[in-house]
């Protein structure tokens, strides 16, 4: 077996072996009503989720996710390459990045509602302004690390500011845009989660509220498992883009191993 294969047996096999392992206590263990049997919690996933409320529940939240995360990536490359080839601007704002960085997300979710409301434009603004603030910070940080002989041998060239950005800065900078953008992706999932909890009339969060408020407590598991499901399939998806977009690096690496 190649060192490939047994990794991915490795990956699939450990919450294979966990999920059965939770099956049998469950079964084994005295009946609680606030831990049901797995087998309860699979019978009610499978009701709730494949696939009624796929429409009126998970749609909204991903739509959301999507929607944010892509404003917050767009943005947060184009000021943090900003802040990282402009010192003075970073110097100028990095105090005003900070304090809305170190703001809980979850605090300003109130701002948000008298704002723009209660739809989907709060859930957008409120990943929005989770995810941002990571990928500027790791964006202006990766693009002011650039090796500077890399910069001056481009330089020497003669080659221009903007083709010298595009083509030398932002791909000697982007393993690390690309590991902000991961860390924002997962907060993005945590803060929709927790503004559909607070205040929304659908998606994912809500249902957990309403399966609270009426004390549906396998419906709520159900519930906690699926944003298990979507974030585990938003993290794998994310893998292969970030497999496609690295590909030089690692072959670079690989190629410099003995």
């Amino acid at each position: 077996m190649t060192r490939r294969a047994e990794l991915r047996a490795v990956e699939f096999g450990a919450p294979v072996l966990l999920v059965a392992l939770w099956w049998i206590v469950s079964e084994a263990a005295p009946r609680s009503l606030y831990f049901p049997p797995l087998r309860d919690i699979w019978a009610a996933f499978r009701a709730n989720w494949l696939f009624a409320g796929v429409g009126t529940d998970v749609v909204p939240t991903l739509t959301g996710i999507g929607l944010g995360y892509a404003v917050s990536v767009v943005a947060g490359i184009a000021i943090g390459v900003a802040l990282g080839s402009l010192p003075a601007l970073h110097d100028f704002l990095h105090p005003l990045i900070d304090f809305c960085r170190s703001l809980p997300s979850s605090a300003a979710v109130p701002i948000f509602i008298l704002l723009v409301g209660v739809g989907m434009e709060m859930k957008v603004a409120v990943v929005t302004f989770a995810a941002l603030w990571t990928v500027i910070l790791n964006t202006s940080e990766a693009v002011a690390g650039v090796d500077p002989v890399v910069t001056d041998t481009s330089r020497s060239y003669r080659i221009g500011r903007l083709d010298r950005l595009l083509f030398v800065t932002i791909p000697a900078a982007s393993p690390q845009i690309v590991v902000g953008m991961r860390v924002a992706l997962n907060q993005s999932i945590i803060l929709i989660i927790v503004a559909e909890i607070m205040v929304s009339t659908h998606g994912i969060g809500f249902f957990l509220k309403n399966a609270q408020w009426h004390f549906d407590l396998t419906g709520m598991w159900s519930g906690l498992l699926l944003v298990g499901v979507v974030g585990y399939a938003l993290s794998r998806l994310f893998l292969v883009f970030e497999r496609r977009v690295l590909a030089w690096h690692r072959g670079l690496h690989g190629k410099a191993q003995p």
